[in-house]
């Protein structure tokens, strides 16, 4: 053993590893004295030693060295120093795989195998084991029988657990000794019943129906051992999983039962088992909740920390489950141990009520800052689900929200409160103001660019419509003298929406873009040039279209549509509406917490779903003249999960054609499909022009076939239709084992569902942060307005999410979210309708017996406000 150091010495340097800077030439020049005669083992086990540490920290050895290494070691085999003899045991399982001819060992790893020396006969069963190919197998099956039933336990556990390992790779050989298993499974050594009962699993866990067997016998048996409890527990409960069977399973009562056992161990496994199970009612986990609040006021802290951090889980989704133990979970505030303190805290703030919001944030504050950043985290996560539970309360967490942020702490941590501060100021406009204060003080110092330019957008988003817009400025302008290249562009974008949102601060504006303009970096110069220049018109449309609201297009679309742009010599200039759109829009911030990449290297944007079917539709020869793909929808199934053909469709829309990819699975083994085609009949004046056939459905192999449409010119609002779908192909019988098929064959026919295209397959959905400004910009040239009563639907929040889900457009403005008992709403609906126009709906939705809506609609084109209209109609 190293000799354990303690924390002066590590610090100091004199305790570092003594195998730090080892040489792999110089460790292979010294294993030369394996060949000295006589042997000395404390030497030689210095060098094995130094071997297995430079394997274990990915050295690469090469197959002569290892080889070399692993002879002059064999040498050694001829001592009869026991703790040598183990050592090269171990070598010879790290050097198995790199080092040829190790089965040169097997006949002296026989003989320790089934010797009188207890010690060596288990670690010689696993080396033998790892070093033994599935032809020698058969040679060692003997005694791997016989060592499985031994009376030594160190020497069964060794060979049951070496047949678990050797199951990968001889399954048919390892599973004959079944017998010896069950044999070993009724020892009354604890562990070797825990390692047959997982060999016994592994054999069979392919075979529901034998798996079960095995339970019912165990559970009748009974066990001694409480770790193949344990096992059993997870077995059953997987089990119950794939079966979904319910509490009244003998199974779930197995698992109930286990709560009762008398090891500690195997209680806790049966209650976070039941905690875990889908679908769990609150009277299933009521026996787990009531074990668990026993386990609270354990003396043993590793208990305590099991039982609170499951019922922090079990408060997620069913708080009132936990209420009971409210009081131990109160008692384990001051536990000793902070992680058990923060997770009773967050425990209780998922489970407390309104009104014990502020004891629990005093006593939260008087131990917050002695918890590491990773708890902290938690306890921020869990204010920021109260925040959501109990709005009315928002000033309190601010103000503690506002605390923490001046503490000191790492990126993850602070990051965990911006996002929080952010979600309670968009849930709540009344916090707003103080919510902005607080993270405009708080980038007065913050030293993370990525924090700093997350509240500068916001600052330019929610800032400008304040009663005291000027009150920011400052804060924004500080950034532009006193931070790095990336806040200051940031801030610069900042600053121009203040500038065009409000006519009385312009001025000044303009001034401060005229400091920008003189900026070290071009990134902030150009932008200072760019809104300087737009600011100085003073027109809305102009602000709208550059400044509230950006391109809302596929940066690598973009890029592909340039460049091919520069390759074909034209005098026409670049149309943006050739570019595809960006699919998934900009949402508003949202405040998932999630974990993020801390390499300074710049990501490579990922290709969207949308770039990626575009590639491969445009390889196709007879979708080529089609023009850029506008929009594919999420795939629908057109038949049940479980029949012999799985078909989805995924609809591709063009400018003026639509393309159905038909993605197709043969689930039968007996057959080979062949020139498959999906067969469409349209209900309006659509009018199929191509089908692409897959050329061969093999069993399991997906395919796809291609079905090309031409949309109705004659009339532009028929945007909804209905396709009866067939799919025809030839069938060739085949040899379920080999795949080889017939040599002739039959065609043959399948119904698929109908395929319905509706109104939202034409329009790609695009976020206007700025709702009210691009709504100017579009104009009234084109408006139009009807009212419409929804008898139908009973409560605003149904009729806000089916217009959004009908329509398939961008709500904006957070207006998806209806504010409680109010009985009207106004939603703000944006997106870009195929061919390239924008349009933008205005729903006010009003609740009486029913909802009454009226619907006004504006766009670039006519035609698209009246196929809205129609369709919403």
């Amino acid at each position: 053993m190293i000799k354990k150091f303690d924390k002066k010495d590590e610090e100091s340097g004199s305790g570092s590893n003594p195998f730090q800077h080892l040489e792999k030439s110089a460790v292979l020049q010294e294993a030369r004295i394996f060949n000295e005669t006589p042997i000395n083992p404390r030497r030689c086990l210095h060098i094995l030693t130094k071997i297995i540490y430079l394997l274990n920290q990915g050295e690469h050895f090469g197959t002569t060295e290892a080889t070399e290494a692993f002879f002059a070691m064999t040498r050694l085999f001829q001592s009869n120093d026991q703790t040598l003899r183990r050592m090269c045991y171990l070598t010879i399982k790290e050097m198995a795989n790199i080092s040829e001819d190790v089965i040169i060992v097997t006949s002296s790893l026989t003989k320790d195998m089934t010797g009188k020396e207890d010690v060596y006969r288990g670690p010689a069963i696993r080396a033998l084991c790892r070093i033994t190919d599935t032809t020698m197998l058969q040679a060692i099956e003997r005694y791997m029988k016989q060592a499985i039933v031994d009376k030594v336990p160190s020497v069964s556990s060794s060979a049951l657990v070496s047949s678990l390992h050797m199951v990968k790779m001889s399954y048919d050989v390892v599973k004959r000794w079944v017998n010896e298993a069950q044999e070993a499974a009724s020892s009354d050594n604890i562990m070797v019943q825990y390692h047959a009962l997982g060999l016994l699993y592994h054999l069979r866990k392919n075979d529901r129906l034998a798996v079960t067997k095995m339970l019912n016998k165990f559970t009748k048996s009974g066990l001694k051992s409480p770790f193949a409890y344990c096992m059993l527990i997870r077995i059953a409960s997987k089990l119950l999983d794939e079966t979904e069977g319910g509490h009244d399973s003998p199974l779930f009562d197995f698992i109930e039962s286990c709560l009762r056992n008398k090891n500690e161990m195997v209680v806790y496994e049966a209650a976070s088992a039941i905690v875990h199970m889908p679908n769990c009612t609150a009277r299933e986990l009521a026996p787990a909740v009531s074990v668990l609040q026993l386990f609270c006021s354990s003396p043993k802290a590793a208990l305590r920390y099991a039982a609170v951090r499951t019922l922090n889980k079990v408060a997620m989704k069913h708080p009132s489950a936990v209420t009971a133990c409210n009081l131990d979970l109160e008692n384990l505030i001051t536990d000793s141990n902070r992680s058990i303190a923060t997770l009773a805290i967050t425990t209780l703030l998922k489970t407390g009520s309104e009104s014990s919001v502020d004891r629990l944030m005093k006593q939260i504050s008087s131990f917050v800052s002695e918890i590491s950043d990773e708890f902290k985290v938690v306890v921020v996560q869990a204010i920021s689900a109260l925040c959501q539970k109990y709005p009315r309360k928002h000033s309190v967490m601010m103000n503690f929200l506002s605390n923490m942020l001046r503490d000191d702490g790492g990126f993850e941590y602070k990051r965990a409160i911006v996002d929080c501060i952010i979600s309670i100021i968009e849930e709540n406009p009344e916090s707003k103001e103080t919510g902005l204060a607080h993270l405009c003080e708080f980038i007065e110092d913050c030293e993370h660019t990525v924090l700093a330019t997350k509240i500068l957008h916001l600052l330019g988003k929610e800032g400008p419509r304040t009663p005291q817009p000027s009150k920011y400025i400052r804060f924004i302008f500080n950034r532009v003298v006193l931070e790095s290249e990336a806040v200051r562009a940031a801030a610069v974008s900042a600053l121009a929406k203040f500038g065009a949102q409000n006519d009385d601060l312009l001025p000044s504006v303009l001034v401060l873009m005229q400091r920008c303009m003189m900026d070290s970096d071009d990134e902030v110069r150009d932008r200072a040039t760019f809104y300087m220049n737009v600011l100085q018109q003073k027109q809305k449309a102009l602000n709208a279209a550059y400044i509230f609201n950006g391109l809302s297009v596929s940066i690598p679309g973009l890029e592909k549509s340039l460049h091919q742009y520069t390759l074909e010599p034209t005098e026409k200039p670049f149309d943006m509406k050739t570019v595809p759109l960006a699919t998934t829009p900009i949402t508003e911030q949202k405040t998932e917490i999630a974990p993020v990449a801390t390499s300074k290297l710049p990501e490579k944007l990922a290709p969207s779903r949308q770039d990626i079917y575009q590639e491969q539709l445009a390889s196709i020869p007879e979708f080529q003249g089609l023009g850029p793909l506008f929009k594919s929808s999420e795939p629908v199934q057109l038949t049940e999960a479980e029949t012999e053909y799985v078909v989805r469709c995924v609809k591709h829309t063009f400018a003026r054609h639509m393309v159905f990819q038909f993605d197709c699975t043969n689930t039968l083994n007996d057959q080979l499909l062949q020139k498959v085609v999906v067969q469409m009949e349209p209900s309006e004046s659509y009018e199929v022009i191509h089908y692409i056939p897959a050329p061969s459905l093999p069993y399991s192999q997906p395919g796809s076939c291609y079905t090309l449409v031409r949309l109705p010119d004659d009339d532009p609002t028929a945007v909804s239709c209905t396709f009866s779908c067939t799919m025809k192909y030839l069938v060739r019988d085949c040899d379920p084992n080999t795949g080889e098929p017939d040599d002739d064959g039959y065609d043959d026919e399948y119904v698929l569902e109908d395929l319905e295209v509706t109104v939202a397959d034409h329009i790609q959905k695009v976020l206007k942060p700025n709702f009210g400004a691009a709504w100017e910009e579009v104009g009234d040239e084109f408006e139009k307005e009807e009212t419409f009563a929804l008898a139908s639907v009973r409560t605003l929040d149904e009729a806000v999410g089916n217009i959004i889900s009908f329509l398939g457009m961008q709500p904006c403005e957070r207006s998806d979210k209806v504010p409680e008992n109010k009985n009207s709403h106004v939603l703000f609906l944006a997106g870009v309708f195929r061919g390239g126009h924008d349009v933008l709906v205005r729903a006010r939705l009003a609740l009486a017996d029913g909802v009454t809506m009226q619907v006004t609609v504006r766009s670039s084109e006519e035609t698209v406000v009246d196929v809205i209209l129609a369709s919403v109609g």
